[in-house]
This record gives C-alpha cells, structure tokens and sequence, in this order.
C-alpha cells in the first residue's frame, strides 16, 4: 500500500498517459490527450460516507498533500451542544463561502457554477450543517448534488476544483456523502462545478487508480478488465436489436420530504 501510493503522487501524470493507451489498445477509444499546457480537468469518482465523528481528508490532485478535510462531529459545553459538518481547508487553501451573524459557512453551490478568481473565498474553517436543539441550518440541509467550490495550491500555484456531497439532517443525525471531486490542471483557470464530461476531462476511479499504480501487471489486468466489459457489452446490444421497437419504458424514483422546520442562511446561488 505504501509503494501504491508513492506512484502515485509522483507519477500520476505519466500513469494519466497510461489510462489513455490502455484503452485505445483495448478498442474502447482513446482520450485526446495533449500538451499538459492546454490543461485538463482531472476528475475523481468515489463513494465515501461520511457519519458523525468521521472525517474525510480530501487529496484533489493525489499528491498525498491534503487538500481540506470534511468532519462530522459534535461539541458541547455545560448548556447546549451542537452538532457540525464543516470544511476545513489546509493553510493555503480556501472554499467558496460567506460570513453571517459572525460565523462562517461554505456555499452549497449549483452544477454550471463557475469557479474563478471573482468569487469570495473563506480561509478558515466554514459550516455546512449546524444543528442544535434550538434551530437547525446551514446551506447544506438536505440537498443532493451540490458542490463544494475550491481553491488550493500544487507547487505555489493557485488551481480550482470542487467536490460534489449529498448531505441528510434528521435532527441530531447529519450524515455526508463524497460522491467525486474533481480539479484543473492548468493554474488560475477557471472551472465549471459538477462538469466530468468532454474531451478536456480526464475520469478516474479508485479501482483504475490502484490497478494503473501497481505498475505493469496491475495494467495488464486493468486492459484484461476493460476487454472483457467491451465484448460484454455486444451481447446486449444484438439482443436489443430483436426487441419491438414499442416497448415501454419507465421509471419511478422516490423522493423523500423532510419535514422538519430548518433554518435557511443563505441565499441561492
């Protein structure tokens, strides 16, 4: 585990390259890789729950430097107790928030928001979720694919990326889930929350990212894997082919309302 990591934070880039050309020589397409000055949007999908008491140290660019930590966790004096998820940002580092009535929170932002320079930053530790038996608030309150905006450094230099959470608060219970983050390449170039689609966005997983740092073998398993979902991938489509063309589709997701009287402290964005 420690040599996995150590290729990764010194040769993602060239593991990157690797990615590309595994796939091209599996025949599932090739990702247009080009100079590292026209810049790449880096994305990373995961699935990571985060309950109270846990804490989740998010690595943007897999350096093994990190970047901001989410914790979940609840503090109390002889009075009261409150219950927090709040972002933590590296010295250095900051997320797009705002300061009210003298504490700071970090904005629950829509997919599309542009993340640049123009936008307000918050250095120190920001609030997602306050929760005590007084109120319950914050701009993360139950909501679904909202997107931390995020400024950090690599080498000196400022880069932009966001991280995409679901967020449920039933009362006392507030539980967090990390579902991808991702960062530009290029320093000081704006990025688009919630964008891991194009042909300037680079997708990883955490399965390819274990098999691509275990060196040639792990590579070879890797383009062993995508060969095998690729011929999959045919008999379905010949079955598809055989069906009428009349047949009913649908779906029927649920939703769930929570109705709990919360306490909203931001404005939409």
């Amino acid at each position: 585990m420690k040599r996995q990591c150590e290729n990764l934070s010194s040769l993602l880039e060239h593991r990157l390259n690797l990615y590309a050309l595994a796939a091209g020589a599996a025949g599932v397409g090739v990702l247009a890789f080009t100079q590292p000055a026209e810049g790449k949007v880096v994305y990373t999908k995961t699935h990571w729950v985060i309950q109270r008491g846990d804490s989740y140290k998010l690595d943007l660019n897999h350096d093994k430097v990190i970047d901001f930590t989410v914790a979940n966790f609840v503090s109390c004096t002889a009075l009261i107790c409150g219950y927090f998820l709040q972002l933590r940002p590296t010295r250095g580092n900051s997320a797009v928030g705002y300061t009210q009535r003298f504490l700071t929170y970090a904005s629950a932002l829509k997919p599309g928001f542009r993340i640049d320079a123009r936008r307000h930053f918050q250095t120190l530790s920001a609030n997602m979720v306050i929760h005590t038996s007084k109120f319950t608030g914050g701009p993360w309150v139950n909501v679904t694919d909202r997107y931390l905006g995020l400024r950090f450094q690599i080498k000196g230099e400022t880069h932009y990326g966001w991280a995409r959470m679901n967020v449920r608060v039933h009362g006392a219970n507030i539980s967090a889930t990390l579902t991808g983050y991702a960062y530009e390449t290029i320093p000081n170039k704006p990025i688009i929350a919630g964008k891991t689609k194009g042909s300037d966005v680079i997708t990883l997983s955490p399965a390819s990212l274990g098999r691509l740092a275990q060196g040639s073998g792990g590579l070879a398993a890797w383009r062993s894997g995508k060969r095998q979902r690729a011929g999959g991938a045919l008999q379905p489509m010949l079955a598809a082919s055989q069906l009428s063309q009349n047949r009913d589709y649908t779906q029927n997701p649920s939703l769930e309302t929570n109705k709990e009287r919360t306490l909203a402290l931001t404005p939409s964005l």
